[in-house]
C-alpha cells in the first residue's frame, strides 16, 4: 500500500467516526439543552496599605519592622518580588538595612449571578407527580427527570405543573437556576525608599559651650646651659634679707672680745703682783 492510500484510507477513518459523533451527539443535545448567561454587579475595591523598614538582609531573607512595631520575617523571598524605588524596580539583590517599604494590596470584588437555563422536550411515558416523570425524548429513549418544586410544563401552549401531565402529552419544560458568585481580583502596588546616606565625618550631637580661661602665673625657667668646658658662673639669686640681723651678730661678737680681753689683762696684772 503506498503512502497516497495510506492518508487516504486515514482521512475516511476519521471523517466517518466524526460524522458517527454528530449522529450520536445531535439527540443528546436535543434532549436538554442548556443556555449559560452571567450578570456582573458593581464591583467595590478596597486597599490596604502595609509599611516597614528593613533591620536585617542575609542573602535572600529579610526582617522587617512595621510600622506597629513587629518584626516580620520574609524567608527566600522570590527574585520575582519589586519595589519601585526612585522610578526603578529593585528586588531582593539590592535590598539595604534602612530601606523603607510599602505595599498597596488593591482587592477588587465584583458579584455576579450565573443564569442557567435548562430545556427539555419529550413525550410523558410515566408521571409520579409531584416527584418524578419519565419521558419519551426524541431518539426514542426513555429518561427520568426528577420535578423541582414549583416546576411548570408548556403542554401545547398552556401552562401545568406535575398534576396536570398525563401519558402521552408532548411537553416542554425549562428549569431556571440563578447561582450567586463573587469574583475577586487582587493588584498588588509595590514602592520604596532609599536608605539616607550618612557621611563618613562623625557629627557632633550637642556642642559644649567652651569656658572662660583661668588666670595663671607664669613660671619661666631658663633653657639648662649646654655642657662646656668652662661652665659660666651661676646667676646670683636676688637677695630678699637685710643687714640687720648681720650687724647685731658683730657687735655681739666684739662685746664678746672686749670681755675676753679685760679678763686676761686682769688676771696678768694680778700674776706679776704676786711674784712681786
Amino acid at each position: 500500500m503506498s503512502s497516497a492510500q495510506i492518508t487516504k484510507w486515514t482521512f475516511c477513518k476519521l471523517l466517518c467516526e466524526g460524522v458517527l459523533c454528530l449522529i450520536v451527539a445531535l439527540p443528546l443535545l436535543a434532549q436538554v439543552q442548556t443556555n449559560t448567561t452571567t450578570t456582573k454587579g458593581a464591583a467595590t475595591k478596597t486597599v490596604t496599605v502595609e509599611r516597614g523598614e528593613i533591620t536585617y538582609v542575609n542573602g535572600r531573607n529579610v526582617v522587617v519592622k512595621m510600622e506597629d512595631g513587629t518584626l516580620r520575617h520574609f524567608n527566600n523571598v522570590p527574585e520575582s518580588t519589586t519595589f519601585l524605588v526612585d522610578g526603578k524596580p529593585v528586588n531582593i539583590n539590592d535590598a539595604k538595612v534602612g530601606m523603607k517599604l510599602e505595599k498597596q494590596t488593591i482587592t477588587t470584588t465584583t458579584p455576579q449571578t450565573i443564569t442557567t437555563v435548562e430545556t427539555v422536550t419529550g413525550k410523558v411515558w410515566h408521571v409520579s407527580p409531584p416527584g418524578s416523570v419519565i419521558l419519551t425524548l426524541e431518539n426514542g429513549e426513555n429518561q427520568e427527570f426528577k420535578i423541582p418544586s414549583g416546576q411548570k410544563f408548556m403542554v401545547n401552549g398552556v401552562e401545568t405543573d406535575a398534576w396536570g401531565l398525563r401519558k402521552g402529552m408532548q411537553i416542554s419544560a425549562q428549569r431556571v437556576t440563578e447561582t450567586p458568585v463573587t469574583v475577586g481580583t487582587q493588584e498588588v502596588v509595590r514602592t520604596g525608599t532609599a536608605p539616607e546616606l550618612k557621611p563618613d565625618v562623625p557629627i557632633l550631637v550637642v556642642a559644649a559651650a567652651p569656658k572662660p580661661p583661668v588666670e595663671t602665673a607664669q613660671v619661666t625657667s631658663a633653657p639648662p646651659a649646654p655642657a662646656s668646658a668652662t661652665s659660666a658662673p651661676a646667676a646670683k639669686l636676688p637677695s630678699t634679707a637685710s643687714n640687720v640681723p648681720l650687724l647685731g651678730a658683730l657687735g655681739a661678737l666684739f662685746c664678746a672680745l672686749a670681755v675676753g680681753l679685760g679678763a686676761i689683762r686682769l688676771a696678768r696684772s694680778r700674776w706679776d703682783e704676786w711674784q712681786d
